[in-house]
């Protein structure tokens, strides 16, 4: 079982207990079970189908919220809340712990229901339904989409900074903006459930609702599907990058974490963070097209050798450009060895001609390169990487994506992996204290 911090557990167990409390009917108020047990069935099994090899993945717009805000929009809110218990506790959880997992997910969807089945019937939005008064419901019903969105997004960013230690000033960012505009078309789904439940031709009528959305969840779950089959793709090329560089195995993957280091620092957003990660590690793809002997020599590399090396910018991007999901990070495969004065390459581009996305993965890629060892150094300390990082910012580096891994590293340490199967066998040649990190020995390979 995978250790979950004491803390995540003591958090999980509080939501859960108010989750319980939530379920307890008031006095007086008639639960119609008949409701909630074809409304809980209706989820669950709506659950399994879209977690099921026919859709292909795990959604990533979560679970199936249509049937939830239905059962939010037209029962009482213990009953509404109850809905989500026998799908959530019978979810398929990949990693563990299960039991944890199940449990948190069926507490958070419990209080989210909650929260929404009170605003909606505090509005007024229960009689809307009742008479069909559609515009007039329209409100009540946004309001509670509204609450059971943030209760949720309260929710998640609460548990990345117990269990995960996310900051808390980026716990919380973005988690409701990703979140409310699907979750707002389920819940317009919802309400045409619960107004054509109430209607005279019934449940029958209001399942009929289900059909549009569960093509529509099919589609965006084949989208990502492709999608998943392009990141195996360019897995598979650094793979063939890390092999046929052997001394620099791994380096790909420690530059795309350094690159989502300085992303974050820099607060973008989620979507944009993962294009950078991917930037780096992409951004020496293009050695596939570079001979092996030279990106294994030992010795100084010749002037004639040096340009074929600097070559693997272009040769990356040509590799990558028809990936069109990657969007920013095409250029950074391009300019990555560019540099802030203009003596860099391909194209000796100055200053704020550097996209942002290459400036980024530049620090990144030379952070990784100091701190790891190679045939032609050994690594250094990552105090003294940073200080030649800042030496170097305003010349070489863009000063702000400098000072933003900085900042990250203090607060998250780095840990870099050996590089070098024999490093204690080999050598190290260590260039002159001073030297300008562009001419420092493989800073361009």
């Amino acid at each position: 079982m995978e250790a979950v911090p004491a803390r995540a557990r003591v958090y999980i167990a509080c939501v859960a207990v108010a989750a319980l409390l939530c379920l307890l009917p008031p006095p007086g108020v008639r639960t119609p079970w008949g409701a909630v047990a074809l409304l809980a069935a209706l989820y669950a099994g709506c659950e399994r189908v879209a977690r099921s090899r026919f859709v292909g993945l795990s959604h990533p717009a979560g679970t199936f919220y249509p049937v939830l805000l239905a059962g939010a929009f037209l029962l009482p809110a213990p009953a509404a809340a109850l809905v989500a218990v026998p799908g959530a506790l019978l979810s398929q959880v990949e990693q563990r712990p299960v039991v944890l997992r199940r449990t948190w997910r069926a507490a958070q969807l419990v209080l989210g229901v909650w929260a929404a089945a009170t605003t909606h019937r505090l509005l007024g939005g229960r009689d809307a339904v009742v008479a069909g008064d559609v515009p007039y419901a329209l409100g009540p019903a946004g309001a509670a989409v509204l609450m059971f969105c943030l209760v949720l997004a309260l929710l998640d960013g609460g548990i990345l900074a117990v269990a995960e230690r996310v900051p808390v000033r980026r716990a919380w960012r973005g988690l409701v903006a990703r979140s409310l505009a699907p979750i707002a078309v389920h819940g317009l789904a919802g309400l045409m459930m619960a107004v054509l439940w109430r209607s005279p031709y019934g449940p029958v009528a209001a399942l009929l609702v289900l059909l549009p959305m569960c093509v529509s969840w099919w589609s965006f779950a084949q989208y990502h599907r492709e999608r998943a089959a392009h990141q195996a793709t360019i897995r598979a090329l650094v793979q063939a990058v890390d092999i046929k560089d052997g001394y620099t195995r791994g380096h790909s993957e420690r530059v795309g974490q350094a690159s989502l280091m300085i992303a974050r620092e820099l607060g973008m957003d989620d979507e944009r963070v993962e294009v950078l990660r991917f930037a780096g590690i992409l951004h020496d793809v293009g050695k596939l097209g570079v001979p092996t002997r030279l990106l294994r020599k030992d010795g100084p590399l010749t002037p004639e050798e040096r340009r074929v090396i600097e070559l693997h910018p272009e040769y990356g991007h040509e590799m990558v450009r028809g990936i069109g999901f990657l969007g920013e990070a095409r250029a950074a495969v391009l300019h990555h060895h560019e540099r802030l004065d203009g003596s860099g390459y391909p194209y000796g581009l100055v200053g704020c001609q550097i996209p942002e996305s290459a400036r980024v993965v530049a620090v990144a890629d030379a952070f990784d390169a100091m701190t790891s060892t190679r045939s032609y150094s050994r690594a250094r300390p990552v105090s003294v990487a940073l200080a030649e990082l800042e030496r170097c910012a305003g010349s070489q580096f863009d000063p702000v994506m400098v000072t933003a891994l900085v900042e990250a590293v203090g607060r998250q340490g780095w840990h870099p992996a050996v590089t070098a199967d024999d490093e204690e066998t080999r050598p190290a040649r260590v260039p002159p204290p001073g030297a300008p990190l562009s001419s420092r020995p493989g800073a361009h390979r």
